[in-house]
């Protein structure tokens, strides 16, 4: 059976703000109508998977807690799979700190295997320099991701995880570790969660320089949609290019293009 399955980014993709993008919500019922396997891929580490798929669900998105993986996810699961039963010294939100407790890390605050860097809105400075002290003395420096900051709708952003560590990198000179995308890390973990083989594997992004590389990277098939922080006008700025390029996702509610991205079939073997 030839399968297809989707790892789909979600702001600037599926929703902006608190709205869903026009059709999404077509798109990704349609795919669970279908028997199409599907994950949700976020560089947000800021919420537990329970919150975003709550958010989600208001929307009118058919989802569950178990079609969301997020960036502190994939954090919390490698470091374990690194040091079992570690210690972390944190600068995050909830969702980070919820994940390394199931992969039974501890929170400390004194000589850490690892500082974290994760997504935080009332970061002190007072922390940054507890994080760097720890870093200069062993400690190994992670970032949940490296993007430099993050929209927040009206046209608004926010600095980002990748520019508090940028800062840390730069007062310790020492270069940190990401597992969010564009890591191969994340991107093979969402692979293998939908058991899925790299051919069988399409991104659906709208970022060049997380989404389309990091899949693209891996041998996935990847769809960039313009409706988020990517415009066309940009690709001429980039090495790569993706394999499809959409308006939006409602693009593929067209079957005929659908069929090209996933094949006729995967279309076929689908599950209606």
């Amino acid at each position: 059976m030839k399968k297809k399955g989707f790892l789909i980014d979600m702001d600037g993709v599926i929703y902006k703000g608190s709205e869903p993008i026009p059709g999404a919500v077509e798109f990704i019922n349609g795919l669970r109508e279908k028997g199409l396997p599907f994950l949700f891929l976020t560089n947000n580490s800021q919420r537990t998977s329970r919150d975003v798929c709550y958010k989600l669900n208001k929307m009118g998105f058919k989802v569950n807690d178990t079609d969301i993986f997020t960036c502190a996810m994939a954090t919390a699961r490698y470091l374990a799979s690194k040091k079992e039963n570690g210690t972390a010294y944190v600068i995050c939100e909830g969702g980070l700190l919820t994940e390394l407790y199931n992969a039974g890390y501890s929170i400390v605050d004194d000589q850490p295997d690892y500082v974290i860097i994760g997504e935080g809105r009332t970061i002190m400075l007072e922390s940054v320099d507890k994080a760097l002290n720890m870093v200069m003395k062993g400690a190994k420096l992670i970032a949940t991701n490296l993007d430099p900051n993050c929209p927040m709708g009206d046209g608004k952003y926010r600095a980002g995880c990748g520019a508090l560590v940028a800062m840390l990198e730069c007062a310790s000179g020492i270069k940190a570790f990401s597992v969010g995308k564009p890591s191969p890390v994340m991107m093979r973990m969402a692979r293998k969660a939908l058991q899925l083989t790299t051919d069988e594997t399409v991104m659906i992004g709208d970022t060049m320089g997380t989404d389309i590389l990091g899949a693209g990277s891996m041998g996935f098939t990847t769809v960039l949609t313009l409706s988020g922080v990517t415009h066309e006008s940009d690709l001429a700025h980039f090495g790569y290019s993706p394999d499809f390029i959409i308006k939006s996702v409602k693009d593929l509610l067209n079957e005929d293009l659908f069929v090209k991205v996933i094949g006729e079939t995967a279309l076929a073997e689908a599950h209606y």
